[in-house]
């Protein structure tokens, strides 16, 4: 194996690791605005990673670009879905107590 295929499968495997957490975070947290945390943060990351590592793999492929529109599109939208998230959370009163 040459080093960017080890590059490639260690951004992979850490993408993987990132998400997984993410999803583990989505199961056990106990109320929407931590979900949402755990739904976005660790998840575009890992998403990111495993995007990066998959274009390294295929890095005289066409479809490259494809991966590129991916990332770009997941890193414009998730903040927009958080935040329309926790408004809406927010304005249901189905947030923590304390929390304002």
């Amino acid at each position: 194996m040459s080093v960017l295929e080890w590059i490639s499968a260690v951004l992979i495997l850490s993408g993987s690791a990132l998400a997984f957490t993410a999803a583990i975070g989505i199961v056990r947290f106990p109320d929407t605005l931590t979900r949402m945390h755990a739904a976005t943060k660790p998840q575009v990351v890992g998403l990111v990673l495993i995007l990066i590592g998959t274009g390294i793999d295929i890095r005289h492929d066409i479809n490259v670009w494809m991966l590129v529109l991916t990332g770009l599109f997941t890193i414009i939208t998730a903040p927009v879905v958080a935040h329309l998230i926790g408004r809406t959370a927010y304005r249901e009163q189905r947030h923590r107590d304390g929390l304002f």
